[in-house]
């Protein structure tokens, strides 16, 4: 199921891991987001760690807000 009214987070269209079943909101890898943000913007693990958590994991932007999912069973930071 995609919603049409699904939002996107603006240049992380290869971190999209699906669409949540009941709601159709766009699923993301929490991981790819993370590389994203170390091969596009040069950010160490640290930078981009805290750079997801306060501006795109933390962000609420209404009830169609992405979904964030750690998809590996254990993270190294």
């Amino acid at each position: 199921m995609t919603n049409e009214e699904a939002l996107r987070a603006d240049g992380f269209n290869d971190a999209v891991i699906g669409t949540c079943y009941n709601t159709g909101r766009i699923v993301y890898s929490i991981e790819r987001i993370l590389q994203i943000l170390i091969d596009r913007d040069g950010m160490s693990m640290e930078d981009a760690m805290e750079y997801f958590s306060f501006n795109i994991g933390g962000a609420y932007v209404g009830e169609m807000t992405p979904m964030y999912v750690w998809t590996e069973d254990k993270v190294e930071l």
